[in-house]
């Protein structure tokens, strides 16, 4: 297993990396885990369709006549992006809990892929207690700077943004550390790799919205795509060289792919 300060120490020490060559990985792994990837978008979407549907039937939710209020304009729609962010903080931080577990099971199968590994596909994987509880502080950790974020609006969230797509696959690969250890090399990572990260994710999602062009439900085909940069620069600069023997749970290891 890797401690917090040697996986901090391969991070200081990170390589420059290939905008052309992360993107031209992401497709190939796309091409490989793309049902897989289609899955775990769907159980995200359905789980926050399902909860928004709840939270509006209790009536915590802002109501959109606020940015018609007086006229629509700049600082209607930046009073209700702001009471939006911190008045569903309740809903926000069980979808993003749900969304860094179901996440970091999806990556924790693209990384037996990678490993050449045959297995059994788990996407419920993280949802066992021993790793939901601190999934669940993840998500409120995740959840208060989102908000915290977009209640400053758009410029402040850009950044947190990237640091934020980390805590699924820094979890996956090392879920023996703790919550805040988890959020610092979150944004260690993210820091350091902020550009690239931002830009692969970007264009990335803009592939992964091809999938529209088919029809709307398309996207939900696609659009997993747009989570494999953040998996393929942790594995650049972290690697996968001391993996967590919870990762093989359940798999068949090939003696003969060593």
């Amino acid at each position: 297993m890797n401690s917090y300060d040697v996986l901090r120490d391969k991070i200081r020490n990170a390589p420059e990396l290939s905008f052309g060559d992360i993107l031209n990985d992401a497709i190939e792994l796309f091409k490989k885990v793309w049902v897989k990837g289609f899955l775990v978008v769907l159980f995200i979407f359905i789980a926050a369709i399902g909860l928004s549907f709840v939270f509006q039937a209790i009536g915590l939710a802002v109501d959109p006549a606020i940015l018609t209020e007086g006229g629509l304009s700049i600082e209607s729609l930046m009073e209700f992006y702001s009471q939006n962010a911190l008045y569903s903080l309740p809903q926000t931080i069980l979808v993003s809990t749900i969304m860094i577990v179901l996440l970091a099971g999806f990556y924790r199968i693209c990384k037996l892929q990678v490993l050449g590994e045959s297995q059994n596909d788990d996407y419920f994987f993280f949802f066992k207690k021993e790793y939901f509880s601190k999934a669940l502080m993840l998500g409120i950790v995740h959840a208060i700077l989102s908000a915290a974020a977009q209640a400053m609006f758009m410029l402040p969230y850009l950044y947190v943004f990237v640091p934020l797509s980390y805590f699924a696959v820094v979890f996956f690969d090392n879920p023996e550390l703790s919550e805040m250890e988890i959020v610092k090399l979150s944004f260690a990572i993210g820091n350091k790799k902020w550009l690239i990260s931002f830009g692969t994710m970007f264009i990335c999602a803009i592939l992964g919205m091809l999938g529209a062009i088919a029809c709307v439900i398309g996207v939900v085909l696609t659009i997993s795509i747009a989570y494999l940069p953040v998996f393929l620069i942790y594995k650049d600069v972290i690697g996968f060289d001391d993996g967590n023997e919870i990762d093989f749970i359940g798999t068949n290891t090939n003696e003969d792919s060593y």
